[in-house]
């Protein structure tokens, strides 16, 4: 079990203070990014209902993701049982906001052009997954 010797693991109370950074980072400019993202995609008027389903998605994501990762004063612990339970909450986190921007992007897509879904997959898939995650 490579994992229980190395891997996310050991390394969780040291990444926890990372991972806070990145949350709240997100959340301060989500809406920079989903202004970004509309302005590049051409969201029509027509569009617009499936973008606000998206956006909306995103936002609550954004803070769904602040509020799963604990404050700097939190990310100290070390016990195996609490971190694993951390760990199984915030996995639990991810996987809920993984469905609900699924559900969202699935009408967003639908009702993109060929040129809008071509920039999209460009703009809102990252090196590490979804970027609007």
């Amino acid at each position: 079990m490579p994992m229980m010797g190395g891997g996310m693991m050991r390394g969780g109370a040291g990444q926890m203070p990372m991972m806070m950074r990145m949350a709240d980072h997100m959340a301060k400019h989500i809406e920079g990014r989903l202004a970004f993202l509309k302005t590049e995609l051409k969201i029509t008027d027509a569009q617009s209902s499936a973008w606000e389903a998206f956006a909306n998605a995103v936002r609550e994501n954004a803070k769904a993701m602040k509020a799963v990762h604990p404050a700097a004063s939190d990310a100290a612990v070390t016990n195996l049982p609490d971190r694993i339970e951390r760990h199984e909450k915030a996995l639990a986190a991810h996987l809920e906001a993984l469905r609900r921007l699924k559900s969202a992007i699935g009408p967003l897509y639908t009702a993109l052009t060929d040129e809008q879904k071509k920039l999209a997959d460009e703009l809102m898939i990252g090196p590490m997954g979804f970027v609007m995650m």
